[in-house]
């Protein structure tokens, strides 16, 4: 890991000093790793002769590891490794800002963007714990409840790290930003639309002769920084 990522920081480094609004900006550690943490899909974006590639995929953060995988011909993992560097970006979605003029409608987000370098896992046992990193990641305690991978299913998949080099988040919050001449026009509503990730209720695989029980990390399900159940309504 490079300096910029040493100690509580991971930037600014030269590629992802905030230009654009500034103020939004955060370096911390803590920041970046809550909202990879919540997260758990990324674009990964790397070039291929030249010309840029961006594909969504699933992730999962290892301390100052993020893994991603894939089959092993699966060709977008391919070349990221054969290249000099990757950037993976993350967009929470917090809340959408209505303003009272079509300009100053915005989005209240969380985002990171992360470069590195990426490696194939080629270690046996750092694959198995990655895939089981992955589990965990999406549904937390999930991985216990699993029968582990075959030897067969390790072979057929393809593992990839990307180690965190220089990384930065940027935040907005709050509500509109009208023109001072814009907020006597009471006929207008403005104000924030929360969003936030929630379950729905499980459905069971009816696949199988017998159904097991809800485990209640499924029952209870939210992603990390959620508040609340938050369950619709059936």
């Amino acid at each position: 890991m490079s300096s910029t990522a040493a100690g509580d920081e991971v930037g600014p480094g030269p590629r992802t000093r905030v230009r654009r609004l500034p103020e939004r900006a955060r370096y911390d550690r803590a920041t970046v790793e809550a909202v990879l943490d919540e997260g758990f899909v990324c674009h990964l974006g790397f070039c291929v002769d030249g010309e840029p590639v961006v594909i969504p995929t699933g992730y999962a953060r290892v301390g100052d590891v993020i893994y991603v995988h894939g089959a092993p011909a699966n060709y977008a993992l391919r070349r990221a490794v054969e290249g000099d560097s990757v950037c993976l970006t993350v967009t929470l979605v917090d809340g959408l800002v209505l303003a009272r003029s079509a300009f100053h409608h915005s989005i209240n987000y969380r985002s990171v963007v992360v470069f590195g370098v990426a490696h194939e896992v080629e270690d046996w046992e750092e694959k198995r714990l990655a895939l089981a990193a992955f589990v965990d990641h999406v549904v937390p305690g999930r991985n216990a409840g699993t029968r582990p991978p075959s030897e067969a299913e390790l072979r057929a998949t393809r593992v990839v790290k990307v180690e965190i080099m220089e990384a930065s988040a940027k935040v907005r919050t709050g509500g509109p930003k009208d023109e001072p001449e814009d907020l006597g026009l009471g006929g207008i509503w403005a104000g924030e639309l929360p969003f936030r990730v929630v379950a729905g209720s499980p459905i069971a695989d009816g696949s199988a002769p017998v159904t097991a029980p809800v485990p209640p990390y499924v029952a209870s399900y939210r992603r990390p920084g959620v508040e609340g159940e938050g369950r619709p309504p059936a």
